[in-house]
């Protein structure tokens, strides 16, 4: 893992298997086009997973080298995976205009799907996505990671629902990102057609969280803003972008996702997401605590009780991804409902699409 590159963060959690005995659940890989199918494969193997296979068309040999790595059986034919009746998820981190047409070609061949986030870029995609869901009965679900993948925004959603700060009234998220050496980037990042637009890919993890914290089933996006404000050889990129939500609960919601985190931090962006609620506040600071040697996923709660610090690095886990095992085997939705996921997917897609281009 690497932490000063975002694209390629993949946190590591304690292994935590929820396979029983006399069970299976095997997962094969079919894109590592990003570097987040890292950690999805890490969440999903330290949670009982077995890999049987990897497939990228566009990267062999990053496919080639995790198969080697577990112990899996690396093709050349994404069809071996959706032949076999013992795959039960393949997970995904595409080109992310491909996420879509693959999922709903692995759904349609009986299997689960695990997509990197953002998990689609129009609705008409979202609509397709629907469409199989109803068809297969099969799940698509989405890697929002800066919630599930971190300690402290995890603990957070339980402190939450469990009344910690009463009821959330406003969440304001911060996800800036390290842009490093654009010429280290694959084409498509620089391509609005195939990323799908700021809002619409990093902001996909500011509008899950919101849904999540605030307890929303619906939002509508109020405003929205996307620049180019510092690359202008790439004119397709948006290095910045915000928006407004309300819930439809009446919680309101601000976020700021952006390329520009500074080349002295040490890690890959500062991210923060504030909680307001009727009975007290939470601060999350997910990756470091800036100027102090805290280190991240700093959890800061402030409640009739008092002023309290948590410092959560290894002591909550990612009970996600086994949440999501057992929900496939066991048909229920304990990990993520079906409808968050695509709720999340379809709002980031409508402030994209809402938004007004501030700078070129």
């Amino acid at each position: 893992m690497t932490s000063s590159d975002g694209m390629n963060y993949a946190p590591k959690g304690k292994p935590n298997p929820v396979v029983r005995d006399g069970e299976t659940f095997n997962i094969a890989v079919a894109a590592t086009d990003h570097g987040h199918i890292n950690g999805q494969l890490a969440g999903l193997l330290e949670a009982g997973a077995t890999l049987e296979y990897t497939y990228c068309a566009n990267h062999a040999d990053r496919a080639a080298a995790m198969a080697e790595q577990h112990g899996a059986q690396h093709v050349t034919d994404l069809q071996t995976i959706l032949n076999d009746p013992d795959v039960q998820l393949v997970a995904a981190a595409a080109i992310p205009n491909e996420r879509a047409p693959l999922g709903i070609r692995c759904m349609d061949a009986g299997k689960h799907y695990f997509t990197d986030k953002t998990p689609l870029v129009s609705l008409e995609q979202l609509e397709d996505v629907k469409a199989a869901v109803a068809r297969t009965g099969k799940k698509y679900m989405v890697y929002y990671s800066e919630r599930l993948h971190v300690e402290c925004a995890m603990h957070a959603t339980d402190l939450v629902r469990q009344g910690a700060i009463g009821k959330v009234i406003h969440v304001a998220g911060f996800g800036p990102h390290r842009m490093g050496d654009p010429g280290s980037r694959p084409d498509w990042f620089f391509k609005h057609e195939q990323y799908g637009g700021i809002l619409c890919d990093i902001g996909s993890h500011q509008i899950e969280q919101f849904l999540t914290y605030a307890g929303c089933q619906d939002a509508t996006v109020s405003s929205a803003r996307v620049a180019n404000y510092n690359h202008p050889a790439y004119p397709e990129l948006e290095d910045f972008g915000d928006a407004t939500l309300v819930g439809d609960n009446g919680a309101t919601f601000y976020f700021r996702v952006d390329w520009f985190t500074p080349k002295g931090l040490r890690t890959w962006g500062d991210g923060r997401t504030f909680i307001v609620g009727t009975e007290g506040t939470l601060e999350l600071r997910k990756y470091l605590d800036l100027a102090t040697d805290e280190g991240g996923d700093q959890l800061l709660l402030v409640n009739a009780e008092g002023e309290q610090r948590m410092s959560l690095a290894g002591e909550v886990g990612f009970r996600y991804f086994g949440q999501l095992i057992r929900d496939c085997l066991d048909g229920t939705e304990h990990a993520m409902t079906q409808q968050h996921a695509l709720k999340a997917a379809e709002l980031c897609v409508k402030a994209q699409m809402q938004a007004d281009r501030i700078a070129t």
